[in-house]
């Protein structure tokens, strides 16, 4: 559907966003305006209170020279050309004479470009017109701004420096009311500052929708920064003719400082019992920051060198405000670089940056005026002030995720924005974050509770409309004070909010590359130290990840594959030959059925296997893993100890063989090979019985090693004995 933009005067309140006030078609009547074209200086367009003001009609006026109105307007004019000359539509001041009634009259104004060829000329007589005219002289008026700049200079923030702005404008203005009205990031105003008429009620504090200044108001206040309204009751003065010679359009009167205001905005203030004003725009960065608008409950004009002074003192205030804010954002931004500094010398006292983070939630939460925040960081979460609880502030990240944005996500409504999350709007009815990594979920956000706060306005928005007739309408009928209680929302976060949060994520994120950069050296270090130390180690150990993959084999465990070949045992550890850690056993399968086991129950496994030599052939082996899991119960790999069964098996074998024979007594006529029982008490008992003690000594003093030759000796030197006992018996029997 496309919307229309009404005509000036033509708008109710269901349009007057888009009321086309720039081309208002008239003029108030305090001053004249010429349309000239070049390069005679022709009058193709004049407003029709030139009658009244220079005593020419507009008619007989029209297609003649300027240069017939007398007086030096004309010379005045083509003074100007060349400054008027690049083609820029911004007033240059004129002072001329005019001839009035045969008389030379003075008079003050602009000129400023309207088109190609075409020059717009206002004017107004200067001297009693039967309106107050604020006239100061130069003395007093440079001294009154030399005065105002000097207490604009002191200012150090925002609260003095609007309040001395009042001050100063209504010295020297002296209208009844004074005030400085600031924008929200939504675009609602309120009244930050006031000098009034004690007799007056005060609007301090009060708030203003929107919708109050239409869009196409504020930019006019950002192209022309100063108007005047001498009289609210004014009758309109028209240009004649309606539309421009040879163009067939309006005239666009956005740069004229004479423009009719629209009807609405004089019914506006009709209804506040507002006669004059003059407003003067305060902007910061090329946006409109808020106004000075100034008051007066009779009919008042301004001297043209006045309004200079005043839109001289607003755009210093403008500076002022920027250096300010500017100043607070750089001393956030100081705050940032300091808990920067503070958080790294933390992590090399402390080890972990996150809680020194937390220690201090001052730190965290004053900068952007947050009164909770929340770290989630590597699946943990950490928090600081008021916030909701941990299930609601991990629904709260599961909605940030989905919304759509590089590094940083605002809202100051989240219930408003996800009904799901109303439960929030206690202590998170606003949320900033800002993200921490591109690959994980981790985020910082700041949260703001609740504003429950009674917010005044001037007049109660929702009964705007009385009637149709649009000089009827009444935006504002009665301006007693109401109020309304905004609820879940929280305070707005503004642009130096977003900012500082931006580079206090950045902050962050330098942090954790510094920190971890600092935490892989140490750690290289370390492995490369554990690499040594496992590597070394005299048990063979084999580490593989959860997949059973082969990470690192030793260089005892690389010995014991090469066990009995002609390489013999490596000095170092490296990779084993293959990556599969199951295909080092004789039996895969069993193997790979043992490693499942030990991820899937989180447990040790222990038994003996049969270890794949390098040369050929197996090697039989007693096997211990171990599963290593992570913080988050995750299976990271596991371990595996062997140990070289051959000794053990041959020491096992040499004990069977010595009990077999220490379990038989031998026949003395056999020479040893006949068996025999030994009495007890006999002198083979007592061989025997010392040959037990023997092994027994041997089996718990000695390692496997060692002690199987041990008891085969043993064994054999058993045997020996009893065939010399048993060669014994037989000469003594001879």
């Amino acid at each position: 559907m496309t919307l229309t933009s009404p005509a000036f005067g033509q708008a109710d309140l269901t349009n007057c966003e888009r009321e086309l006030i720039h081309l208002a078609g008239s003029v108030q009547p305090h001053g004249a305006l010429l349309v000239l074209e070049e390069p005679a200086l022709r009058v193709v367009q004049a407003s029709a209170n030139v009658a009244a003001l220079l005593a020419v009609p507009a008619d007989s006026l029209l297609r003649q020279p300027v240069a017939e109105l007398g007086g030096d307007i004309e010379a005045r004019i083509r003074a100007l050309a060349p400054a008027l000359a690049s083609g820029g539509d911004d007033p240059v001041p004129i002072l001329c004479t005019v001839s009035v009634g045969g008389k030379p009259r003075a008079f003050e104004g602009t000129v400023h470009r309207g088109g190609v060829d075409l020059l717009i000329a206002e004017i107004e007589p200067i001297g009693s017109d039967g309106v107050e005219t604020v006239d100061i002289a130069a003395p007093r008026l440079t001294a009154l701004l030399g005065a105002a700049v000097q207490r604009y200079s002191d200012a150090t923030a925002i609260g003095p420096l609007a309040d001395a702005v009042v001050s100063s404008f209504r010295d020297m203005l002296g209208y009844d009311r004074v005030m400085v009205y600031k924008f929200d990031p939504d675009g609602h105003g309120k009244i930050i500052a006031e000098a009034r008429d004690p007799r007056l009620e005060t609007l301090l504090g009060h708030h203003y929708p929107a919708s109050d200044i239409p869009q196409r108001a504020r930019e006019l206040y950002l192209r022309n920064r100063l108007r005047v309204l001498v009289d609210v009751h004014y009758a309109p003065s028209p240009l004649q003719p309606r539309l421009l010679p040879g163009a067939g359009a309006d005239l666009d009167m956005s740069m004229c400082y004479l423009r009719s205001m629209s009807p609405l905005h004089l019914q506006y203030l009709k209804n506040m019992g507002v006669t004059a004003t003059l407003v003067v725009s305060l902007v910061r960065e090329g946006r409109l920051w808020g106004l000075i608008a100034c008051h007066h409950y009779s009919a008042r004009n301004v001297r043209f060198a006045v309004r200079a002074a005043a839109d001289l003192l607003a755009e210093v205030a403008s500076t002022r405000i920027s250096a300010i804010e500017n100043y607070a954002h750089a001393q956030g931004a100081i705050q940032v670089r300091r808990l920067e500094q503070r958080l790294v010398e933390a992590t090399s006292t402390e080890g972990d940056w996150r809680l020194a983070l937390f220690r201090n939630p001052r730190n965290l939460l004053q900068p952007l005026e947050a009164t909770g925040a929340a770290l989630f960081h590597d699946g943990e979460l950490l928090t600081a002030g008021e916030v909701p609880s941990t299930a609601e502030l991990r629904a709260l990240l599961r909605w940030i995720e989905t919304q759509r944005f590089e590094t940083l996500f605002s809202c100051n409504s989240v219930s408003r924005a996800n009904p799901e999350l109303d439960a929030l709007t206690p202590t998170a009815s606003g949320v900033l974050a800002v993200r921490l990594s591109s690959s994980r979920p981790d985020y910082l956000v700041w949260l703001r509770k609740e504003q429950l706060l009674t917010v005044t306005w001037a007049g109660d928005p929702s009964k705007p409309v009385v009637g149709n007739d649009p000089l009827e309408l009444s935006p504002r009928r009665s301006f007693a004070a109401w109020s309304e209680i905004v609820r879940g929302t929280g305070l707005p976060w503004t642009s130096s909010e977003e900012s500082l949060a931006r580079a206090f994520g950045a902050s962050l994120v330098d942090i954790m590359v510094q920190i971890n950069a600092v935490r892989l050296l140490i750690a290289e270090h370390q492995l490369a130290q554990i690499r040594a130390s496992v590597g070394s180690s005299n048990e063979p150990v084999v580490i593989a990840d959860a997949r059973g993959r082969t990470l690192f084999a030793n260089a005892s465990f690389a010995a014991l594959r090469r066990k009995g070949s002609a390489a013999g045992a490596i000095t170092s550890g490296g990779d084993a030959a293959t990556d599969d850690l199951a295909e080092l056993f004789d039996a895969p399968e069993a193997a790979r059925r043992m490693l499942a086991s030990v991820s899937e129950e989180r447990r040790s496994w222990r038994g003996e296997l049969g270890l794949v030599l390098e040369g050929g052939g197996t090697l039989p082996v007693a096997v211990r893993a171990e599963v290593v899991t992570a913080r988050d119960g995750s299976v990271l790999g596991c371990f595996v100890i062997f140990v070289d069964l051959t000794d053990s098996r041959r020491v096992a074998e040499a004990r069977r063989h010595l009990e077999q024979s220490l379990s038989q007594a031998v026949d003395p006529a056999s020479d040893g090979l006949g068996a025999g029982v030994a009495r007890p008490g006999d002198l083979m008992g007592a061989i025997l019985a010392n040959a037990s003690v023997v092994a027994m000594d041997l089996a718990d003093g000695g390692s496997a090693t060692s002690v199987a030759p041990l008891l085969e000796e043993l064994e054999a030197s058993t045997r020996r004995a009893t065939m010399l006992y048993a060669r014994i018996r037989r000469f003594d029997s001879e």
